[in-house]
């Protein structure tokens, strides 16, 4: 029997099929180890070991391998062909050789860059080993992002009050989220106009011409910078004799674009299908381990993170013999395509992203998709075809008029473009993220060199220069890897975690960066300036790749790197965080205090007047705060109006007079009427969800300010039902009956009909369980490996799937109404790896009773080991009891921990933990019995001694009691205890 290991199930049940007899295909569901998140898991003192940690879940994986290896005489390591998968199959390998799991058995690496049978049984036929260098590219880049983020974001905790976390490439993503902003809020606007005339041919057709030139000079776009001088052009063209001077068509060609790469892949899929990276590889990844179609299990397309774009040359001739049949020969270039990529240290020998078969067309496998798999999959197959398509044949058409008045020359431009031949663009159209002017299908009519031409209107337009765009997902991905930032792998998951650490946002598929993201790339440009540099990212990426094709050791490149790294840390250690907020103050001044345009000092306080604002931290990130806090409690977010403040004056209340304006707060944009009056705050109120401060205007705004609102009386009842909005959003509200209004109905208009409809619709659903209510969910079926039903429910924070225990939200492209049970296993399961799930009230208690009793049940042993073991129960009690006084009333004397922490540690967890304490050069100090502790008489006062205060950094010195005069004898912790020591 040979044993092939892949990363998936579903791959597994794949490949299984075509092996057929003689093999057992497992799965390792992905990584089975990793570094554990803590320090030491990477230690730099000891040549850079590292010590990885195997979870629960993929033990028992690893276990199912180890038993399947004894009757085996080969292992087959068949993990994807990318770098990462290397590492898979490396520590899949490195496990079973510490379980001694092979004996003698051969070991081999194989490789497909498709799942189809032809690839599986080909691929099977040239077995290589595992590539070292990829490995330790692997090793190189795990240590890299552990070290960065394991030094660095304490050192944010400490200096920088609401920051998470910073990483070795996020970092720098997010910089370029946040100088983009930057340039558009310095960005100044520059008035120019744009002068056009509509002409008319002799034979009556019209079109229309730019101004391009006057009396023998050019004139570009931005030279008509006022009014008056396009009022000057206008009043002369209005006289003007026009003609043609010449006119010039000049054929030309447009090639198709290669297949997609992973870059490619999610720009165009963002542009054309609205869908996130980090979905578009989601979906990706089942179209390539295959679906079932007509009893058959096939592998749609290639594999999707590869930086290539060159195609199998069976590819390229069944795509050339389709092309052929569906549009004719002349679609089919004279050569096949050939393709380089432009990228950085592209991996040529990964090929590019295509269907597995091009015979098989998007309308065949359509009824066997979702309908993004289906889209996408569509979008793959269009590109391919396209790619090995003839070229676009245009043709370009400039004609040059003059316009004569008196003794001036104008000149005037008219473009046309007109495809002769579409090519291609018969199948295939790249979108790009911000389109230029399309001159396509603009023809001109026909006219020739010197003919008049009648003057139909002329059109004096201005406009204004706008400020670069903020970046799409798409375009943030397209910069990363012309900088060389990041790789195909990492792409999607770096967007991710700026998404879910709050550091950006999705505004109209735009990013914007927040203001906690702001302040964090502020400090990092402040006082780790080179790690956050792209030339410095792009470069260590290339020393990377340079492990990879074996040219450098990567423990050389680490020791270089952390030697400049830690000097970086320790110059800033001592900092204190008013020092860093006044660093940070002074950079981001230009941003936050722009100069208004009354020529006020900028940081002036609109309130008290007599304050200065400056940056201020708090635990949700940055904000702008008056100096006289708490007496002028004026905050406001970062960004400010043109004029360096961020109110807006909406206008009067009628009732009372006073001032409706619309504010920027720490948590968002407000309205407020008046101003305080005597330390009494005005009335506020906030935005509904899903309304923008730029649909607000005053009447609104004062509709917002005047809720609650009665909207009438309950028929029933006859008590008042009112509308407002709260934590929660707008609500109605009839006695202690609330319901949530819902998208579509508006909190200023809905009537009395709609609110009792959904004050009764929310009394038929019965009381509220707990705050929330629980739903009680749609059951998915039975889970196939540990039994009980898997149900979808509603929750606080969104839908989500459970299973005995284990809650996984639902991605925002799965619906609670289409989420199936194969959709919803591999999100449970991921969850519980992480350390999902709910204990039992009863395991609950049971698992405190041993928490607190053990450890005293252990030291009274230990101290009498011929006493009975129902003395030493009795024991317990008492020994809680004093333990817990003296932690909350004694002065503490020393930092030694509490030996009751010593049951935390499962004994599976004992050999890890004492591998990290090692690593960090950690000692076990002292274990002293906590019963011994409580045998002094509670009531005697503690002996008067030196003192510390309990410190909120070292929780663990609070259970140490201070009633002891004299050091307990040292004693060798047990290596079950290693993991409370630390």
């Amino acid at each position: 029997m040979n044993i092939v290991v892949v990363e998936s199930p579903a791959k597994a049940k794949t490949i299984n099929k075509y092996l057929g007899a003689g093999y057992e295909v497992l799965a390792s569901f992905g990584h089975v180890r990793d570094l554990p998140a803590k320090d030491g898991s990477v230690d730099p003192e000891a040549n850079f070991r590292m010590i990885w940690e195997v979870d629960d879940k993929s033990e028992k994986r690893l276990n199912d391998i180890a038993r399947a290896m004894k009757g085996a005489s080969k292992l087959i390591l068949a993990t994807d062909p990318d770098r990462e998968g290397e590492a898979i199959s490396w520590h899949v390998l490195e496990v079973l050789k510490e379980k001694k799991a092979l004996n003698k058995q051969t070991v081999e690496r194989v490789v497909f860059n498709a799942i189809t049978k032809q690839a599986v049984l080909d691929a099977m036929k040239h077995p290589r080993a595992i590539d070292a260098a990829l490995v330790d590219a692997y090793l190189a880049r795990r240590a890299l992002d552990y070290l960065v983020g394991f030094t660095l974001s304490p050192v944010l905790w400490r200096k920088l009050p609401g920051a998470r976390s910073a990483g070795r490439v996020q970092s720098v993503a997010l910089r370029l989220v946040c100088d983009r902003e930057l340039e558009i809020e310095k960005f100044v606007p520059r008035e120019y106009w744009s002068l056009v005339a509509t002409l008319a041919t002799p034979r009556g057709d019209t079109f229309d011409a730019r101004l391009v030139g006057a009396d023998g000079r050019k004139i570009q776009r931005l030279d008509i910078g006022t009014g008056a001088e396009a009022e000057a052009f206008k009043q002369a063209l209005e006289t003007a004799a026009f003609a043609v001077a010449a006119i010039e068509a000049k054929p030309a060609r447009r090639n198709p674009p290669p297949p997609f790469t992973t870059s490619t892949l999610q720009q165009e899929a963002s542009r054309k299908l609205g869908f996130a990276p980090a979905h578009t590889m989601r979906v990706a990844q089942r179209l390539y381990e295959g679906i079932e179609a007509d009893g058959e299990t096939i592998g749609l397309i290639t594999y999707m993170r590869t930086d290539g774009v060159d195609i199998a040359e069976e590819a390229i001739t069944a795509a050339r013999r389709l092309i052929g049949s569906e549009y004719g020969d002349r679609y089919v270039p004279d050569a096949p395509r050939r393709y380089l990529t432009k990228a950085k240290n592209a991996q040529e020998a990964h090929e590019a992203i295509r269907p597995t078969d091009p015979a098989r067309r998007p309308r065949d496998v359509r009824s066997y998709l979702d309908s993004d798999q289906a889209r996408l999959y569509e979008l793959i197959w269009l590109r391919t075809v396209a790619s090995q398509m003839e070229s676009a044949e245009l043709e370009r058409t400039t004609a040059d008029i003059t316009a004569k008045v008196d003794s001036r020359l104008i000149e005037l431009r008219a473009t046309g473009t007109v495809i002769k031949f579409d090519g291609f663009l018969t199948l295939y159209h790249e979108d790009m993220d911000e389109p230029a002017e399309d001159e396509e299908g603009r023809r001109l009519p026909e006219m020739s060199a010197g003919e008049a031409l009648d003057k139909r209107a002329i059109a004096a337009d201005q406009h204004f220069t706008e400020p670069p765009p903020r970046y799409s997902e798409a375009s943030l991905v397209k910069r990363m890897e012309e900088l060389g930032i990041g790789r195909p792998s990492t792409y999607a998951s770096i967007l991710q975690v700026l998404k879910d650490r709050g550091y950006v946002r999705i505004d109209k598929k735009r990013l914007v960066p927040e203001d906690k993201g702001r302040v964090l790339t502020a400090f990092l440009e402040s006082f780790f300036a080179r790690y956050v540099e792209y030339d410095f990212t792009a470069g260590l990426e290339e020393q990377l790749d340079r492990i990879s094709n074996n040219e450098l050791a990567w423990r050389d490149l680490l020791r270089d790197f952390w030697r400049e790294f830690t000097n970086a840390v320790g110059d800033i250690k001592d900092l204190r965080v008013a020092q860093v907020i006044d660093a940070l103050d002074e950079m981001l001044a230009p941003h936050l205090f722009p100069p208004r345009a009354d020529g006020t000092d900028p940081r002036q306080c609109p309130t008290c007047g007599t304050g200065k604002l400056s940056l201020k931290l708090g635990r949700f990130g940055g904000f702008i705060g008056c100096t006289n806090y708490p007496e002028c409690r004026y905050t406001r977010q970062f960004s400010a109006g043109a004029d360096g403040s961020p109110d807006k004056k909406l206008g009067a209340d009628p009732a009372t007079g006073l001032d409706v304006t619309l504010r920027s707060g720490r948590f968002g944009p407000y309205l407020q009427l008046g101003e305080a009056v005597n330390g009494e705050k005005p009335k506020r109120s906030g935005l509904p969800k899903g309304l923008s401060a730029d649909d607000i205007d005053l009447d609104r705004a004062l509709g917002l300010l005047s809720l609650p609102r009665e909207i009438g009386k309950h028929p029933d009842n006859g008590e008042p039902i009112m509308a407002g909005i709260g934590r929660f959003g707008p609500y109605v509200q009839n006695g202690k009956t609330y319901a949530n209004i819902e998208t579509g109905d508006d909190v200023l208009t809905i009537g009395l009909n709609r609110a009792v409809t959904l004050i009764e619709e929310r009394k038929a659903k019965g009381p509220r369980k707990g705050r929330f209510g629980a739903d009680p969910g749609r059951s998915l079926g039975e889970h196939p490996d540990q039994g009980g039903p898997v149900v979808v429910k509603n929750g606080r924070y969104g839908p989500y799937v459970s299973h005995d225990g284990v809650n996984a939200t639902l991605p925002s492209d799965i619906t609670p109404e289409t989420v199936t049970l194969e959709q919803a296993l591999p999100l449970l399961e991921a969850r519980a790896a992480r350390g999902g799930g709910k204990k039992s009230k009863r395991n609950a208690k049971a698992a405190k009773v041993a928490k607190t009793a053990e450890p005293s049940e252990q030291a009274a042993s230990e101290k009498k080991p011929t006493k009975a073991k129902s003395k030493a129960k009795a024991a317990v009690k008492p020994a809680v009891t004093a333990r817990t006084l003296d932690a909350e009333q004694a002065p503490v004397t020393t930092k030694t921990p509490a030996a009751g922490k010593a049951a935390k540690a499962p004994k599976a967890g004992a050999a890890k933990a004492v591998n990290g304490a090692a690593a960090n050069g950690a000692k076990a100090p002292a274990a002293k019995s906590v019963a011994e502790d409580a045998s002094a008489p509670a009531s005697k006062p503690a002996p008067k001694q030196e003192t510390k205060p309990v410190s909120k950094a070292n929780p663990a010195s609070a259970t140490k009691p201070a009633s002891t005069t004299k050091p307990a004898p040292k004693a060798k912790a047990p290596a079950k205890d290693a993991k409370s020591v630390r």
